[in-house]
């Protein structure tokens, strides 16, 4: 398993658009993907969760990776975060 936290910085936070680009990101890859946000933790993978867990701008996130292509994943998901998820 590997980790990073990042923050959202986008000024919607996660919300439908950006949590279907960050699912669209990750979904590719065959290693789960779980976002800590808070006390909250979520299937990275899920629309629902996503947009569940009210992620807003500003919120210290931290991407867990784990299966066989981790880190390639853990990769791409900070940099969507980091460039704005699409916004």
């Amino acid at each position: 398993m590997v980790s990073a936290k990042t923050k959202v910085i986008n000024p919607m936070g996660m919300h439908m658009r950006p949590a279907q680009l960050f699912i669209k990101t990750v979904t590719p890859f065959t290693c789960d993907v779980t976002i800590l946000a808070g006390d909250r933790e979520v299937n990275g993978k899920s629309i629902m969760n996503l947009m569940a867990a009210c992620i807003k701008q500003g919120t210290d996130i931290e991407i867990r990776c784990d299966g066989p292509d981790e880190e390639a994943c853990l990769k791409a998901a900070v940099e969507l975060v980091e460039a704005g998820l699409g916004e």
